[in-house]
This record gives C-alpha cells, structure tokens and sequence, in this order.
C-alpha cells in the first residue's frame, strides 16, 4: 500500500519528497535529421506559464515517434537540475532546461531516484496536474544526434541519471516556480534509476507484486523486462 508522505498519520517527510518546477518546456520547432532519423520534437525550451497539462502531456509539446515516446503512461517527461549539473560539469557546456527533451525542470528532488509509483502534485491540489512516475527514459539515436556528444546513449545510460516519465492522474496548470510535492510514495522502493541500470529479479518480483496488489500500476513496456528478469532467477 502506498504510503503517505509529509501528511498527518503517514511517514515523515523525505528530504527528497519537495521540490520546486525550475521549468516548463514544450516543443520549440520540430527538427528533421533525415535518413532513418526523420523528425523529432527534441528540440524543448522553457515556455511562459501557466501552461495546461492533459492526459497526454504539456500544452504545446510535440511527440512524432508515437511508437516509442509520449502515450498515456509516457504524457510528461521530468529532468532535475541535479542530475543537469553532473553533465553541466561532464560535458563542459551549459545544459538550460529542455536541453534534455524534458518537459518540467525540476530543482531540489533527485528525480532519477524517484520511485516507480510515487505521485507528485504541482502546485496546489484542484488547480495543478497530479502525476505519477512510471518509468525511466531510455536514450535513443536521436537523443544523441541533439546533444552533438559522440557515444551519447552510451554514456548516459552507464551514468543512469534517466530521469523520470510520468502519466498524468489529474489534469493541470502548471508555471515554473510551482512547488513539487510527493503525496504518495510505495512501498516496494524499486526507483527509475535503480531498475534501468540494474533489472535485478528481485526489484522485477516487487514490481510485480506491486501491480497485481494494485499498489501501482505498470506500464505494458514493463511486461517483456520484468519477465526477463525474472527469468535470470531461474
């Protein structure tokens, strides 16, 4: 069962569980890098709010490749300044928001560590979005042709600072400056970060038992991984 973060009868409060929206980002100009690449939306930058959140995501944003971005379980896409400022001081280069397909920049939560399930309301209950965190990004070819970095996918999935895909609970408007809070956070404790860059069977067994409890609910790209991990078990 979920556990209730920072509320009166639930758990205390997490260092982790508040944060600040440093950014809403949606669709700049779709960009084509012809061949197999073809287009993409990529190319986000930070929009003046506030700026309405749907079922499938940020008012404005773009997603071309339905097939493997965007979609209910995939609506927003979230990125922390921490996890920034390591490539900021790995790449040598100022990374400002979007740079990353992201669509909110988030100061003062590790987001790469948040945990599969957990929900985050911006800004206040009743008027911003009520989202919940589903899943690591995967980097793709196109990533890396944005970001000009030879061996780009590479690199960012050994560092696995992934950032978090999240479907949208209840819809929203949300501005920069807009506080994040998570309102609720499982208890099997398997975070985006974790499962990426390990796929251990037991965090698969915890996933699972999760869904099936209806504690959370997976994502259909989870199925293939969770039973590949669960077959490394024996």
């Amino acid at each position: 069962m979920n556990g209730i973060v920072g509320q009166a009868g639930g758990g205390s409060l997490h260092s982790d569980s508040r944060g600040t929206v440093t950014a809403v980002c949606a669709t700049h100009a779709v960009l084509d890098f012809g061949g197999r690449l073809g287009p993409t939306g990529i190319d986000k930058r930070a929009v003046a709010g506030p700026v309405t959140v749907g079922p499938l995501g940020i008012d404005g944003d773009t997603i071309i490749d339905g097939r493997f971005h965007g979609g209910l379980d995939q609506a927003v896409y979230a990125y922390g300044d921490s996890d920034a400022d390591v490539w900021v001081a790995e790449l040598a280069r100022d990374l400002t928001p979007g740079a990353f397909g992201e669509n909110l920049r988030i100061g003062g939560m590790a987001v790469s560590d948040a945990v599969i399930g957990e929900r985050w309301q911006l800004g206040e209950p009743g008027l911003g979005p009520l989202l919940e965190v589903t899943s690591p990004r995967t980097p793709c070819a196109k990533f890396q042709r944005h970001t000009g970095q030879a061996h780009w996918v590479k690199r960012f999935t050994q560092v696995g600072l992934t950032g978090a895909y999240l479907r949208v609970i209840e819809p929203g408007r949300v501005s920069a400056g807009d506080v994040v809070e998570v309102v609720s956070r499982p208890e099997h404790g398997v975070t985006v970060r974790r499962w990426f860059t390990g796929r251990d069977p037991a965090d698969a067994a915890a996933l699972l038992a999760a869904h099936e409890a209806g504690e959370i609910r997976l994502q259909e790209a989870f199925r293939p991984e969770i039973a590949k991990a669960l077959a490394r078990a024996g």
